[in-house]
């Protein structure tokens, strides 16, 4: 399992109430490492109480290639393939521990300006977490932030609970945030293999808080095989008349994580 940790800060505009996001993207992924020999015998085994057939033995694996194809391929096994029912999924088959799909992850824009934000008036910045995926497990993206919106003094924009009541956002589930009375910072998700909470663009959810022992939020997961899967993250702030004005600002976490 290895990192890959980046940090970025977000420049501002001069006036009014300024707001910074600062993005720590860290790209955590497995890499499983399968040694054969160059030859392999199957041996069934049996005892008193037990019988095991071992007939069932990758034989003839590898890549095979010419100027006008390439072939991966396995040999042996006796029930290959993804079986699937209510509650579980099974993928069964020497070929997939051999992705041809790699795992990748990348963040788009990690320069995320707020800019001068305006009593009342919403503030928004998007950015594009894009996945690719090829194990046989699932993967996964989670986002946290390390305090609220926040300047060196210590004056703080509250996290978002969308638009109260009804409306009221949680940091796992998303509600409609619409009403420009209704402050706070929080973020939408639209795209492949977001959580089904976030119906729509006016959806939000609060970031969960580091500084509050929280957990990370999922905002990507699937367990289907695929390349360049794609969702925008949109980042809200609002604010009220008595804001403090000051520089404000923040770190979010992401963490992307296979299983094979």
């Amino acid at each position: 399992m290895s990192n890959h940790k980046s940090q970025i800060l977000i420049s501002n505009l001069k006036s009014m109430i300024r707001s910074f996001v600062i993005l720590v993207v860290v790209l955590s992924f497995g890499i499983c490492v399968f040694k054969f020999t160059k030859s392999a015998d199957a041996l069934d085994m049996q005892s008193p109480r037990f019988r095991i057939d071992s007939g069932n033995v990758n034989t003839a694996a590898g890549d095979k290639s010419s100027a006008s194809y390439k072939l991966s391929d396995t040999i042996g096994q006796l029930a290959a393939g993804q079986f699937s029912s209510t509650g579980y999924v099974v993928k069964a088959g020497f070929q997939y521990i051999h992705s041809i799909i790699p795992f990748q992850f990348s963040i788009s824009n990690i320069n995320i300006p707020l800019g001068v934000l305006t009593p009342n008036t919403p503030s928004t910045a998007t950015t594009n977490l894009t996945v690719s995926f090829g194990g046989a497990g699932q993967y996964q993206v989670t986002a946290i932030e390390e305090n609220q919106l926040k300047t060196l003094s210590g004056n703080a924009i509250p996290d978002t609970s969308c638009d109260g009541g009804l409306q009221t956002c949680s940091t796992s589930t998303a509600a409609v945030w619409s009403s420009t009375s209704a402050y706070g910072f929080g973020y939408n998700m639209i795209g492949n293999d977001i959580p089904a909470d976030f119906t729509n663009s006016t959806y939000f959810r609060p970031f969960p808080n580091l500084s509050l022992s929280a957990s990370p939020a999922v905002v990507m997961s699937s367990i289907n095989v695929g390349k360049n899967r794609q969702s925008t993250m949109t980042f809200k702030a609002n604010v009220s008349p008595i804001q403090p004005a000051g520089s404000y600002q923040t770190i979010i976490n992401f963490v992307a994580t296979p299983s094979f």
